[in-house]
């Protein structure tokens, strides 16, 4: 795990792209120092959990989109439909996971999971409103830096960078707190139930300390976008994006991270 300091740190932006998404306006927050993982919580690692504690998933739901179909049989262990396995794939996130299974999978190693503010800041690392964990430039150097879809969504992936799919946890270079794969790759389940941002007062009192979003909901915040992101269809694969799913949902594109307090 990576340890970070917190402090007083902005979330969300000013320059809103999904409107829908209330990805803004931008908050100041002060947050407690806190621990995260370096990596989204593998294959390996959930395998190891579950052959430990005998633990059952919940079912897979589909999107309602076009381009997603619900594939009978498919599960975390069998990820593209049940001829599939974890024998090539044992170093990628897990995939195929609900929020509460990422929960139960946290309590077991006395973790949790982070908070969307706890997450934005572990993403920022340390550069306030920039699109990307290292900055505006998608391509710096013309290096790839995340697993998102290259081509013309939905019917053309190059692989530009990579991967079709999933690609190994350790992929890519870290942010500046070490920590990799922040955006691309999969969906990360954070702590918060989703909610509309709410415009700042300028009032020093009114920075909330360590918020974890409204105390009750529907839908679960998502941070980081995945390998199925576009830009023409979703551009969330930025630091202040966000999206959300029932607690009980899970896809090929959703895994997790873990966090621990100091």
């Amino acid at each position: 795990m990576i340890y970070l300091s917190g402090g007083l740190t902005t979330i969300g932006t000013d320059k809103i792209i999904i409107l829908s998404d209330s990805e803004g306006p931008s908050q100041k927050v002060h947050l407690s120092p806190f621990y995260i993982d370096k990596y989204e919580v593998s294959n390996r690692k959930f395998r190891q959990f579950v052959q430990s504690t005998k633990y059952k998933t919940q079912g897979s739901i589909a999107a309602d989109t076009p381009w997603w179909q619900l594939v009978q049989g498919v599960s975390w262990k069998h990820p593209e439909g049940p001829s599939s396995s974890l024998q090539d794939v044992l170093n990628h996130p897990v995939v195929h996971v609900s929020w509460n299974d990422a929960v139960a999978y946290c309590n077991w190693l006395g973790k949790r999971l982070p908070t969307e503010a706890e997450w934005e800041y572990a993403a920022r690392s340390g550069l306030n409103d920039r699109l990307f964990p290292w900055g505006n430039n998608p391509l710096p150097k013309g290096r790839h830096r995340m697993n998102i879809w290259q081509g013309k969504f939905p019917k053309e992936n190059t692989a530009d960078d990579g991967y079709v799919g999933t690609a190994p946890i350790d992929t890519y270079p870290p942010n500046a707190y070490g920590l990799y794969n922040m955006v691309g790759n999969v969906w990360e389940w954070v702590y918060d139930w989703w909610g509309r941002r709410q415009k700042q007062t300028s009032s020093s009192q009114d920075i909330p300390r360590d918020p974890k979003g409204p105390s009750s909901g529907v839908k679960k915040v998502q941070k980081g976008g995945s390998y199925l992101c576009h830009k023409s269809y979703c551009y969330r694969y930025r630091c202040a994006a966000r999206n959300s799913a029932p607690p009980d949902s899970s896809a090929i594109n959703v895994g997790f991270r873990c966090a621990m307090n100091e």
